[in-house]
């Protein structure tokens, strides 16, 4: 007896330190936590695997890490898939995708096309089975027409006009994802959404409006001019008013009148800068209104 314990005292004894030390997790918000996502940054920051964006930004980098703890994927892919268009964060359709469909509660996205090839009315919804109900979920219906009508199609370089069929899937899948699943795109557009409200202009620079961005429908912000060479933003109504906050009363009348789900959530996304208790009633209209749309 007295021989085993002396062996197994001479085994620990002859173990690394580290594997007694307790198991840190990357986090923005306990000391250890943040020393190890700095130190995992910087490796990130100082490969060329990584798109530019993140090479030598230890704060993108850092970011990045943090979506991707959260949405349990890996951190390069996270990298690799997350693009910044003009400054503005959104996610390539086809990681949204993948992560929904292996996110183990739905079924793969599938895809029905409608209208006639070539017309206005050629369009297309994904759809998905839900497995813990086994119930069908279908997105949104997205066409030629919506596109022509919300400007995606005639936009310079637009890949609408290039590549129809493969727009309506990444989009139509986008916005299912968003209307069922929304924690898995965290509140971000597609690169391709952001494309398409974004206009650029013979010198370089973009102009922008963020109500474009938040999807409602009246751009109550004032636009944005980026100059590209130097970054400066200059905003072209500044000089009227300041940037105006949308009117609760205007949202809530929206939410009222939606038709779909995935209005709803735009509207709702578009009050985020509203005072606290009232996005908390808009928040409760919102709910309401989504749990009507989904009982019809």
């Amino acid at each position: 007896m007295q021989a085993t314990s002396t062996v197994t005292d001479l085994q620990r004894s002859a173990q690394p330190r580290e594997a007694s030390m307790p198991v840190v997790r990357a986090s923005f918000f306990d000391l250890q936590g943040f020393e190890l996502m700095q130190r995992v940054s910087k490796a990130f920051a100082a490969s060329t695997l990584v798109p530019k964006e993140y090479q030598g930004n230890l704060s993108n980098c850092m970011i990045a890490l943090n979506l991707a703890e959260r949405l349990k994927a890996d951190a390069l892919m996270v990298m690799q898939n997350l693009y910044i268009v003009h400054g503005r964060p959104g996610w390539s359709a086809q990681f949204l995708i993948a992560t929904f469909n292996q996110c183990g509660r739905f079924s793969a996205l599938r895809y029905e096309f409608f209208g006639t090839k070539g017309k206005d009315d050629w369009g297309c919804r994904a759809w998905a089975i839900e497995k813990e109900t086994g119930e069908k979920i279908v997105g949104a219906d997205i066409d030629i027409a919506l596109a022509k009508k919300e400007g995606w199609y005639g936009k310079s370089g637009s890949k609408w006009q290039s590549m129809p069929q493969q727009m309506l899937m990444y989009r139509s899948a986008a916005w299912l994802v968003r209307a069922y699943a929304p924690e898995i795109a965290m509140g971000l557009p597609t690169a391709d959404e952001l494309a398409d409200v974004i206009d650029v202009n013979a010198d370089g620079s973009y102009t922008i409006s963020t109500e474009e961005l938040r999807g409602a429908d009246t751009a109550t912000r004032p636009a944005e001019v980026v100059d590209q060479s130097t970054g400066e933003i200059t905003d072209q109504r500044a000089q009227q008013s300041d940037a105006i906050v949308p009117a609760y009363d205007d949202l809530l009348a929206q939410i009222q009148k939606a038709a779909d789900v995935d209005t709803l959530a735009m509207v709702l996304d578009s009050g985020r800068d509203l005072p606290q208790a009232e996005l908390v009633k808009l928040q409760q209209a919102y709910d309401d209104k989504r749990e009507l749309l989904l009982g019809a």
